[in-house]
């Protein structure tokens, strides 16, 4: 089963919260401006649609400030790797993997295991970043996550997963990943993948 996503557009034919891409392109497709942005859950998707600044085109395609983003797209970092999870349910069934972002080539997979989405978003950016590291480049690294990402810069997984007999392998992979991170520094960018100007993630599943 796909995983259910939420698609906010600030600025299209009608603003507002769809449930399905096929209602967010006939809001946004073919309109100048346009500026749309897909979430794991309604609630972040509510939570960026009030805040309104979020993924909101500047004008004159040009930053209007932190909150502000540029129409005009920067350049993607062909040699880079790319992140995404996909989950059936949340929680549920979740897997990860790693793309090289210019050939889409796998890179790394993990899963299905019992998990969220944000675990697997989060776990799939210290898996690229640790295979790095060994390997000493300081490749980019893309996520679609604004919590994963979050979580990685502040060195700690703030899920509500339950913790039992299901979940406690997984619970060892989040210690360990947050354990790498506060005792191993690191080069490489990680950059936020704005759908909304480049399209799916190169990492994405495809199970719209």
């Amino acid at each position: 089963m796909a995983k259910q996503k939420y698609y906010v557009v600030w600025n299209g034919r009608k603003p507002g919260i769809y449930k399905t891409w096929a209602e967010c392109e006939k809001q946004t497709k073919g309109f100048q401006g346009a500026s749309f942005k897909s979430f794991p859950t309604l609630a972040e998707a509510e939570q960026a649609y009030n805040q309104g600044a979020v993924g909101r085109p500047a004008t004159s395609g040009k930053s209007s400030g932190a909150a502000g983003i540029s129409t005009s797209a920067p350049p993607i970092d062909e040699n880079s790797i790319s992140v995404d999870a996909a989950c059936s349910g949340n929680p549920g069934m979740m897997e990860y993997q790693g793309v090289d972002t210019k050939t889409g080539e796998r890179i790394f997979h993990y899963g299905p295991v019992f998990g969220t989405n944000n675990i697997g978003e989060f776990l799939g950016i210290v898996h690229a970043l640790m295979i790095l590291k060994e390997q000493g480049k300081n490749t980019t690294i893309y996520s679609d996550s604004m919590t994963a990402l979050s979580w990685v810069r502040n060195k700690k997984a703030n899920t509500s997963l339950v913790r039992d007999n299901r979940t406690e392998q997984l619970w060892q992979m989040i210690k360990k990943a947050e354990a790498w991170l506060k005792e191993n520094s690191y080069e490489n960018k990680i950059i936020k993948w704005e759908t909304h100007l480049y399209g799916e993630i190169k990492a994405d599943f495809g199970r719209k």
